[in-house]
């Protein structure tokens, strides 16, 4: 039975439950055990997730720089390189730093609203922007394809029948919204998308009747552009929730509106979710984006490795997050938001000689909104152990930099531990069990067995340390080979700790 039908029948009848040994035999609708579980049941409900979108894949090694390493980075990269003294630095993590363009993001790492997950991938990676993007929108292996996308999988399930049986009194609203020419494949349910778009910020004053806040820039000046905007607009209106869009907008407003940059086109379309959020819109999905990441050249400037065309999307990326989070903030929303950024895929460890980046493996995605509960996920990549191929003397070979995290991890835990759906529901959805990254929990839980020193079989991806909380899972034994320190560990039935000396 899931969750709502658990309430559905709590709530009318009387039910003999024995918890921890004690027998209830009233349940009925003004029980505390109902109210508590009704009132978690309507914290996941009401819960939103944000996607941005990162179109032509981000150089991740300019954007979380591995201060750690800064020698071997720089060596790498020596001609796009930024500067040791320029970069970012980041409370309670010495060892890793921002781009200095990213002042706000850095703000929001240090307030604890902003996780970094490193070295995120899949096995067997492409590096065709059209096929891995596909395989990050689909959730799929790299040898499988799938019709539709990971997060329409979950509205599918969570809102069945959809598009035939709404709106309809539960939901009115749409279920998801993206601001962008094409429906992203992320969005993709069985039968359709299971959301709508909006052409640009543009496209959506339009539609609330007011003055546009940016140029209508973005589609030919030709019949086609034409037809485009008026085939978005009818699509809008044609499944009967242009209404209620437009009365989220009339609702709704930003409270921090002036610090939205009418030239940031990032920034206009969260601006346009925080407006919606405020509104009241239900919607449990939105989806934006920014282009223009694919930077085989010119990635700094001439001048300066600080400036250039990467640390202009970057300045545009850490703004328009900021000020949306503050937006947020002001509503007294925070808690009921998380945002996410993904992109094609990273770019090379190894610079070229046009000051730009070639196509790579692993990048750092980030996580950002008040659940989260862990700010750092994997490690800095060693840049000479985390790369593809492995460096030699002598060698001047390109280098990528080597999966940690693979991205389906994430989504695994936003789908169960954000939206609240069971284990089972999400290994469903996601064709198969991913093991969590800890991101929405306190406690570094192994994931396989091994040395304890080892990174790869603990969820949060680094070795635990002081302050950590620890649990050795079911079925997996750790060896213990030097001196371990952990705030507090627990050992579950059937786990074990081995230790492989006087330790």
């Amino acid at each position: 039975m899931n969750r709502r039908d658990f309430l559905a029948a709590a709530s009318s009848l009387v039910i003999p439950v024995t918890v921890n040994g004690f027998s209830l035999k009233t349940f009925d609708r003004n029980s505390g055990l109902v109210q508590s579980l009704t009132k978690a049941m309507a914290s996941y409900s009401d819960r939103i997730l944000v996607i941005v979108y990162l179109g032509g894949g981000n150089d991740g090694l300019n954007t979380v720089i591995p201060v750690e390493h800064y020698a071997a980075y720089d060596r790498l990269r020596n001609n796009i390189a930024i500067p040791e003294k320029s970069i970012l630095p980041l409370s309670g993590n010495p060892e890793t730093g921002f781009h200095p363009a990213m002042k706000g993001m850095q703000q929001m790492y240090n307030e604890g609203k902003l996780a970094i997950i490193h070295s995120v991938s899949y096995p067997d990676p492409t590096q065709s922007h059209v096929r891995s993007t596909e395989i990050w929108m689909t959730g799929v292996d790299a040898d499988k394809t799938a019709p539709t996308g990971w997060a329409g999988r979950y509205l599918d399930d969570r809102f069945p029948g959809y598009p035939e049986s709404y709106p309809n009194p539960d939901m009115d609203d749409p279920l998801a919204l993206q601001i962008g020419y094409i429906n992203s494949t992320s969005l993709l349910g069985s039968k359709q998308a299971m959301g709508i778009s909006l052409v640009s910020p543009d496209n959506f004053y339009q539609l609330v009747g007011q003055e546009s806040h940016i140029p209508a820039n973005d589609l030919s000046s030709y019949d086609t552009g034409s037809l485009v905007k008026a085939i978005r607009q009818q699509q809008i209106l044609a499944i009967e929730y242009g209404a209620e869009i437009k009365k989220a907008a009339d609702l709704g407003k930003n409270s921090a509106g002036a610090s939205y940059d009418d030239g940031n086109e990032l920034s206009q379309q969260l601006k346009i979710v925080g407006r919606l959020i405020n509104g009241g819109l239900k919607t449990k999905i939105y989806y934006v984006e920014m282009t223009g990441f694919d930077t085989h050249a010119a990635q700094v400037s001439n001048s300066s490795t600080t400036e250039g065309d990467h640390a202009i999307l970057l300045r545009k990326l850490s703004d328009a997050i900021s000020t949306f989070q503050t937006d947020l903030k002001l509503q007294g929303v925070e808690d009921k938001v998380i945002g996410m950024t993904f992109s094609d895929f990273g770019r090379r460890a190894t610079s070229n000689a046009s000051k730009g980046t070639d196509h790579g493996v692993a990048a750092p995605m980030f996580v950002f909104g008040t659940g989260i509960k862990r700010q750092i996920i994997g490690t800095n990549p060693d840049l000479v152990n985390d790369l593809v191929p492995l460096p030699s003397a002598g060698s001047n070979i390109n280098h990528d930099i080597k999966m940690q995290i693979d991205f389906r991890r994430i989504y695994a835990d936003l789908i169960k531990d954000w939206f609240g759906a069971e284990q089972g529901k999400t290994d469903a959805l996601l064709f198969k069990n991913f093991k969590t990254v800890s991101l929405f929990s306190s406690v570094s839980e192994t994931i396989s067995s091994g040395n304890w020193g080892d990174r790869s079989i603990w969820s949060s991806g680094y070795v635990p340390g002081a302050k950590d909380h620890v649990k050795i899972n079911q079925g997996h034994i750790v060896e213990v080979s030097q001196i371990i320190s952990a705030k507090h560990i627990e050992v579950e039935g059937g786990g074990e700790l081995l230790f492989l000396g006087n330790f």
